[in-house]
Parts: C-alpha cells; sequence; structure tokens
C-alpha cells in the first residue's frame, strides 16, 4: 500500500491532466490561451493535491529529470512512468468514446507545418528545461516550496502560450503518447519522447550543480 499510494496520484493526476487537455482543445481549438490556461490550472491543481504523496510529477520527462538529478531510485521512476502512461491512456480511451478519433487526434500534440522534427526536438527540449528546472527550484528545493503548483502551473501556461502554435507544447511524453496509442496516431511520435528527456535531464543536472551545491564551511 505503501508504494501503491504515490502510484494511483500520480495515475489520477496524469488522467486528470490528459482528460482536461483533449477536452480544452476540443472547446478552445484554435484559442492558445485557452488551451494554456487549462493545462497550467489542471497541472497546478493536482500538483498542489499530489505533492505531498508522490511528488505531483504526472509526466515521465520529470520522474527522469529527478531520476537524473539524484532524488529518485530507478525502481521508483518505474512505477511512475507505468502510472502516468497508464494514466493518459486511460484518460484518452475515454476521450474517444466521448468525443471520436478525428478529437482526440486533434488533441494529439503535432508539430507546425514549417517546423521539422529537429526543431521540434530542440523546442520540446527548451520548454522542458523551463518546466523541469521550475520543479526542482519550487517541488524539490525545500527551502521553497509554498507555491510550488501554483509555480509549475504557471510555466506550463508560459510554455504552452510560446509553444503550442509551434510543437503542440507537450513537454510531457505521457501528453503524447496516451492520445496517439488510443487514436492510433503515430506521426513524429519520437519528438515528443526524446525533446522532453533530453530537457528534463538537463533540468536536473543544471539545477543541482547551481542551487544544490553544499554550502562552503566558514
Amino acid at each position: 500500500m505503501e508504494k501503491f499510494r504515490p502510484w494511483l496520484a500520480e495515475f489520477i493526476g496524469t488522467f486528470a491532466l490528459i482528460f482536461v487537455g483533449i477536452g480544452a482543445i476540443k472547446t478552445a481549438g484554435h484559442d492558445v490561451l485557452g488551451v494554456a490556461l487549462a493545462h497550467g490550472l489542471t497541472i497546478a491543481a493536482f500538483v498542489s493535491a499530489t505533492l505531498h504523496i508522490s511528488g505531483g510529477n504526472l509526466n515521465p520527462a520529470v520522474t527522469f529529470g529527478l531520476l537524473c538529478g539524484g532524488h529518485m531510485t530507478l525502481a521508483t521512476a518505474i512505477r511512475y512512468w507505468s502510472a502516468q502512461l497508464l494514466g493518459g491512456f486511460i484518460a484518452a480511451l475515454i476521450c474517444l468514446g466521448l468525443f471520436g478519433r478525428d478529437v482526440v487526434v486533434m488533441g494529439t500534440p503535432q508539430l507546425a507545418i514549417n517546423l521539422n522534427a529537429m526543431q521540434g526536438i530542440l523546442v520540446e527540449a527548451i520548454l522542458t528545461f523551463f518546466l523541469v528546472f521550475v520543479v526542482y527550484g519550487t517541488a524539490v528545493d525545500k527551502r521553497s516550496r509554498t507555491l510550488a503548483g501554483f509555480a509549475i502551473g504557471a510555466t506550463i501556461t508560459l510554455d504552452i502560450l510560446f509553444g503550442g502554435p509551434l510543437t503542440g507544447a507537450a513537454m510531457n511524453p505521457a501528453r503524447v503518447f496516451g492520445p496517439a496509442l488510443a487514436s492510433w496516431f503515430w506521426h513524429d511520435h519520437y519528438v515528443y519522447w526524446i525533446g522532453p528527456l533530453i530537457g528534463g535531464a538537463l533540468g536536473g543536472f543544471v539545477y543541482g550543480l547551481l542551487y544544490e551545491r553544499k554550502p562552503v564551511a566558514t
């Protein structure tokens, strides 16, 4: 039960993100602000709700960043990944039944027509770096934990405002994997694993290098 509670928290939080994310794209369409706020508010709420249970990762790239930074064991990371990917898939499957395949495909992050795969990877890596850096600074670093949910949700919002028209600003392999599996739509799918995982790893390494040094003895 001790290991199941964090697993369930990650499942529920990721489920909420993908469920609301697909639904928001269905209702808001090309309104980037509406889509950004829907994702950001969902993350803010569910990170706040799960932070004390699982750390509020809700994202395989965030979990990978914590693993690379030495804040999580591989066994725990694997459990979290299974919860996140399953949560995303079940949410997308329900949306498939509610709205049909076209809506789920539309709710799957995709590259802009004028963007190639390498550019997409770069954009996703940078956006995910921002996200994981903020996660470290507000949720991992014990010196500053009071505004973690708000800060992480705000980062998701600003990332989508910039990157939504370019890549869909997934920053989260589960956000793409769930809808892709449910609708069997795999176009440029690798972009949304490579970019976020690189960005997540760099976020963990850089925050550790710059801000997690032990104080110098005086």
